[in-house]
């Protein structure tokens, strides 16, 4: 331990949204009433961490249902699956059960909702996501545009430009989303919003006190998986807000000349990483400098999402 002080700021709210701790109740419950193993299809959130936890307990991550035998339970991950995934399920008549956050089965709805009256669906978005994969997967095939970019909206073409509507994913970053929102309008203008954001009040949360975070100190440090999307969309807000910024997974990974010369120093965590996490980074700091820990609230959360029904029943 160094004579230096540093001054941490902790962010709240930060780490584990309601989406994510329903996810890994799930498995929890999953291995529970079933025993392992039980197949999760994808990561059932993306932190290393969570899945090795849940895997020395029986869970067995695969990519593809194919890979999971007709006669053992599977978990479909947070991000949700496109409609061929369950379909596929149901055909092998196997046991699943769905993982998918509600605030991103509720833009699933949004979408056919807008397919049903024949809107051209743009989606915002990361190509490749699991989230959008997913998303896109509830319609045909070409029935949702994906936009990543601004330069994206500018090669979008529909012959009825009346009948446009858009849906977004839930961790991106609240201002370039409104950029390419605003690019959108401008270019249809009677596009159908929404009727609630799509951008999940935890995203939006962790973004804000980021923001809040990157007032007060010289660099913020960022707890999340590098596959974490709304992990990543919180360094970008604090660099955005003139602010240096790093993603680390664990206190391993932190660089500590990052610090030379700086006084304060934020963290937070993406909504798919546990809390045990940020406290092995505070113990770091604890057992390297003479450390102050301040708590900046910006909101507090509330938010708890009822489990699947099949969990709580007797049959197996």
């Amino acid at each position: 331990m160094t004579n230096k002080k540093m001054k941490l700021y902790i962010a709240n709210p930060r780490g584990f949204c309601a989406g994510v701790d329903r996810a890994i109740q799930i498995v929890e419950m999953a291995l529970k009433k079933y025993g392992a193993p039980v197949y999760v299809r994808h990561e059932i959130v993306h932190n290393k961490y969570v899945v090795e936890g849940l895997e020395k307990r029986g869970a067995i991550f695969i990519e593809e249902l194919h890979e999971v035998p007709s006669d053992k339970p599977v978990v479909f991950s947070a991000h949700g699956v496109p409609k061929s995934v369950p379909a596929e399920a149901e055909n092998r008549k196997m046991v699943y059960i769905d993982a998918t956050c509600p605030l991103v089965s509720k833009i699933h709805r949004e979408a056919e909702r807008y397919d049903k009256v024949g809107s051209e669906i743009v989606m915002i978005g990361h190509k490749g996501h699991p989230e959008v994969v997913g998303t896109m997967g509830q319609l045909r095939d070409g029935a949702i545009h994906l936009v990543e970019d601004i330069e994206d909206v500018k090669k979008l073409s529909f012959e009825n430009i009346d009948n446009v509507a858009y849906i977004t994913q839930t961790t991106l970053s609240l201002d370039d989303t409104s950029e390419i929102i605003s690019a959108l309008k401008i270019k249809f203008p009677s596009i159908k919003d929404p009727k609630k954001e799509d951008i999940c009040y935890a995203t939006t949360n962790r973004q804000n006190a980021v923001k809040a975070l990157a007032e007060k100190v010289g660099i913020v440090l960022i707890i999340g998986a590098p596959n974490s999307s709304n992990s990543l969309r919180l360094v970008e807000v604090a660099r955005k807000a003139g602010c240096k910024s790093m993603l680390i997974q664990r206190a391993s990974d932190i660089y500590w000349k990052w610090f030379d010369g700086v006084e304060a120093v934020g963290i937070s965590a993406g909504a798919s990483a546990p809390e045990v996490l940020v406290e092995e980074v505070l113990g770091s700091f604890k057992n390297r400098y003479e450390t102050k820990i301040e708590n900046i609230m910006t909101i507090e959360e509330n938010v708890i999402f009822k489990v699947p029904a099949i969990l709580s029943r007797d049959d197996r």
